[in-house]
């Protein structure tokens, strides 16, 4: 990878100083970071040492994992995104190392593109079966067929569901135990349409074929079973529009307060 790549750069800058100063993590930092030529490879190791089971070593999953990075420039777009996106947005982070080390959002998410990719190049039982180690190890379950933007922040993770015909835009933020789903009645595409700059609290429940608009907010444990219009907070079960969002788009602010509008 050129010297162009700014967050593979930033990561083992980082990498480099934990590994100084925390000799205990050295050999770790080494094999997992150090030792590797791109952020690609990087995180096909981490993942493919992860998810594997018994039935597929690690190198057949570090393999397959780095030959989809490899190929897929889209994939390689958005992780570098979705890393800066956590960085910006989560106070926790303090850069780039921890949430590619540690955080199961990030992990989820980006082997959910690794399965999203087997998927569309109708390998889908194996998508199946990534989705199925997925959601052993990380308690994430994301159908491979669900369409993700970039610049995704998924916060602390735990408990996330998203739908086969889901569809999530650049620049959202998504905390734990949301669910995209569907009403358990419908086929064919009854998933949410969650649009750019989206943020969605702890707990929400979005259900159907719904459409959340650009710049919504949607308020922690709310049940969401209508559209949203753009730029709207919604809240309550079932969920109402309660006001106008103060950003354009809440999910890179992180505000979790709930504008009220009197005349709504």
């Amino acid at each position: 990878m050129s010297n162009e790549d700014t967050v593979w750069n930033q990561l083992r800058e980082e990498a480099e100083k934990t590994a100084e100063n925390e000799k205990l993590l050295s050999s770790f930092l080494e094999e997992v970071i150090l030792s590797q030529t791109s952020l690609d490879g990087a995180i096909s190791f981490l993942l493919a040492q992860k998810l594997v089971c018994q039935n597929i070593p690690m190198i057949t999953l570090f393999n397959l994992f780095t030959q989809i990075a490899q190929e897929d420039k889209v994939f390689r777009d958005a992780i570098r995104t979705d890393l800066r996106a956590i960085s910006d947005r989560d106070p926790a982070s303090n850069g780039i190392l921890a949430p590619f080390l540690y955080y199961k959002g990030f992990h989820s998410l980006t082997a959910f593109r690794f399965a999203h990719n087997l998927w569309n190049s109708n390998r889908t039982c194996l998508a199946l079966f990534l989705q199925s180690l997925i959601s052993e190890r990380f308690a994430v379950d994301i159908h491979p067929a669900a369409q993700i933007g970039k610049g995704i922040l998924i916060d602390h993770a735990t408990c996330l569901v998203i739908g086969e015909t889901a569809r999530v835009g650049n620049n959202v933020s998504i905390l734990h135990d949301v669910t995209l789903g569907g009403t358990g009645k419908e086929k064919g595409d009854r998933h949410p349409k969650v649009s750019a700059g989206v943020l969605i609290g702890a707990g929400a429940k979005i259900l159907g074929n719904v459409r959340i608009g650009i710049g919504a907010k949607i308020g922690a444990g709310s049940v969401v079973l209508e559209d949203v219009p753009n730029h709207c907070s919604a809240v309550g079960v079932p969920a109402k529009i309660v006001g106008k969002c103060l950003f354009d788009q809440p999910a890179l602010s992180m505000d979790h307060q709930l504008e009220h509008d009197p005349a709504i």
